[in-house]
């Protein structure tokens, strides 16, 4: 599958332009009014090259790079939507000529980086990275490093969620769809989910991939990134309504590399950790299917693997049983707490991949998921 670079080429007046790969989508967006404000709360650029960004949380964010010509330096862009209320210009110093807040459309922030000319920058090793859900960093490199660091804001704000707990019904949903053999399955609900006290729990939950990186591509262009995002978010939903502190790494599609998965974890103290991942072979092989959730030596990661794996094999009929096993993932190698790498089946499995696809059976896995950690929980105070 492809990596999370992407490059494509574009004709900018008579320069030409390398989006880099930030320009690809990496959150969605409903399309802002034209009187939106500016997603852009505080910037960044350090003496040692580095461009830090904070936004709204779950934007749609586009990096460009232009070469200098005719007497010009090179410069990297960022657009953002919102517009800015007032446009500015900021000088810079050293290799950074200077700063622009433009808005180049009704609802479009532009935050420009122009250096002088003569420096070099290598589009190559440009990459905007988004570092949790409404931070973002891209290393320039020392060539472009300012004299005096520049910036606007405060990056240190704590984020503010980007989707907001809707509250949880008794929902009928079955599957598979009424007239089945199956529809003796209890109906996918929160109702019987065990409870345990209210404030004491800390989960992190790691929707796996993300951003440019959709993680695997199954049958009917299946693309686990939407599964595990649509599961993550109903799984924090049905914990915050039993009275668990929720934490995710991700709420939108972002690119979040690991590391920060794992600081958010240990660094919250968290009680668990989840990664929820879809599995995959060759699209040569729809024959192989099933549910697998992984842990890392702990006996307690262990039991948390387990009891994960049993509820989502409850509510997964027909689903081969791969198994509670070890794994060497780094999100549950590097976090301290008990932790599992849950992968929920095949989206490149005749039968999986049609059930991962349903947001009815998706409903189903969220609240198996939930089970799971609860009962976990429950068992081990």
């Amino acid at each position: 599958m492809p990596g999370p670079l992407f490059w494509h080429r574009r004709i900018r007046a008579r320069l030409s332009g390398v989006i880099l790969a930030a320009a690809l989508p990496l959150a969605t967006l409903a399309t802002l009014p034209a009187w939106a404000a500016s997603t852009l709360s505080a910037w960044r650029f350090s003496r040692e090259g580095v461009l830090e960004l904070r936004t709204a949380p779950g934007v749609l964010i586009q990096a460009f790079y232009e070469q200098g010509q005719f007497g010009k330096g090179p410069r990297v862009w960022i657009d953002l939507p919102g517009a800015p209320q007032r446009t500015r210009v900021i000088p810079g110093s050293g290799a950074l000529h200077q700063v622009r807040v433009g808005r180049p459309g009704p609802d479009t922030t532009r935050l420009v980086l122009e250096f002088e000319p003569g420096t070099t920058l290598d589009p190559a090793q440009l990459r905007l990275v988004g570092t949790s859900i409404d931070r973002w960093r891209m290393e320039i490199g020392a060539m472009a490093a300012a004299v005096a660091p520049l910036g606007e804001g405060s990056l240190e704000a704590p984020p503010t969620p980007s989707w907001r707990p809707q509250a949880i019904q008794s929902d009928q949903a079955t599957w598979p769809p009424a007239g089945s053999v199956d529809t003796t399955l209890p109906p996918a609900s929160a109702a019987s989910l065990p409870d345990v006290p209210r404030g004491r729990y800390t989960v992190v939950i790691d929707p796996g991939h993300g951003g440019p990186d959709p993680g695997a591509v199954g049958i009917n262009g299946l693309r686990e990134t939407d599964v595990v995002l649509d599961v993550s978010l109903q799984v924090a939903q049905l914990l915050q309504a039993k009275g668990v502190k929720v934490l995710l790494t991700r709420t939108t599609e972002v690119d979040v590399d690991l590391p920060p998965r794992v600081a958010l974890a240990n660094n919250s103290r968290a009680d668990l950790f989840l990664s929820i991942h879809a599995n995959a072979l060759s699209m040569d092989r729809p024959d192989v299917n099933g549910i697998e959730t992984f842990f890392f030596e702990s006996s307690r990661s262990r039991a948390l693997a387990e009891a994960v794996q049993e509820q989502l094999l409850s509510v997964s009929p027909g689903s081969p049983d791969r198994g509670a096993r070890p794994g060497r993932f780094f999100v549950i190698r590097r976090t301290v707490m008990p932790s599992a790498l849950a992968e929920m089946g095949f989206v490149t499995g005749s039968l999986d991949s049609p059930r991962l696809a349903d947001p009815a059976f998706r409903r189903r896995l969220a609240v198996a998921i939930a089970n799971g950690l609860l009962r976990y929980l429950v068992a081990n105070p």
